[in-house]
C-alpha cells in the first residue's frame, strides 16, 4: 500500500520549518540540521494544501496565543516510541518533565535512556512536544534541534528550567 506524502517549508522564529504530511495528516515537522531529518527526498513533492491547519496553530503558538495543539498527528514508530511520544503531548505548556519521570509515568522506571532515545527520534517537533523534557538535574540535554534551540522554547514557554541565570522566564531570545 503506498502512501500520499507531500510537504510544506514555512518560517518560523527558530528558522524555517519543513512540515511533511502522510495521506493529509501531519507525520513530520522538522528543523533545519535536525538529528534523525529524513533526507528530503522522502518528503514528497511540495505542497501547502493540507497544512492550512497547522500553519494556523504554528503561528498562533509563535505569536503566545496558543499553548496546546489540537491537530490529528500520524506518528511512525516502534510500540515504545508511540507510547514515548504520547507521553510528551501530555506535558503541558511551560512545564518540564525529566527522563527518569517519563520512564515512570510509562511504567518502565529503569528506561530514561530508552525514553531519551525515543524521545530525540520524535518526528513532529514543537507540536509533540520534546523540548519540554530535561536532564534529572534541570540541565539541557539532548535536543535533536540543538540545545540552543531547546533553551529558546522553554524560555519562550515559560519553563523555569530553560531559562538561565539571568533571564527572565517568558523573555522572548529570537
Amino acid at each position: 500500500m503506498s502512501h500520499h506524502i507531500v510537504h510544506t517549508v514555512i518560517d518560523s522564529p527558530y528558522e524555517p520549518l519543513t512540515l511533511v504530511a502522510t495521506d493529509g495528516v501531519l507525520s513530520g515537522l522538522y528543523m533545519a540540521d535536525q538529528r534523525h531529518r529524513p533526507l528530503d527526498t522522502v518528503f514528497g513533492d511540495r505542497d501547502p494544501r493540507p497544512f492550512t491547519e497547522a500553519v494556523r496553530q504554528l503561528d498562533a503558538y509563535f505569536d503566545g496565543e496558543l499553548t496546546e495543539f489540537d491537530l490529528p498527528v500520524r506518528l511512525h514508530g516502534t510500540a515504545f516510541q508511540q507510547s514515548v511520544w504520547a507521553q510528551l503531548r501530555q506535558i503541558p505548556y511551560g512545564e518540564t518533565r525529566t527522563y527518569g519521570e517519563l520512564a515512570g509515568a510509562l511504567g518502565k522506571p529503569g528506561a530514561s535512556r530508552a525514553v531519551g532515545l525515543a524521545n530525540g527520534k520524535n518526528p513532529i517537533s514543537v507540536i509533540v512536544p520534546c523540548h519540554r523534557v530535561i536532564g534529572s538535574a534541570g540541565s539541557l540535554v539532548g535536543y535533536g534541534g540543538g540545545l540552543d534551540r531547546k533553551q529558546r522554547l522553554l524560555v519562550f514557554e515559560g519553563a523555569a528550567a530553560g531559562a538561565p541565570a539571568g533571564i527572565a522566564t517568558g523573555a522572548t531570545l529570537f
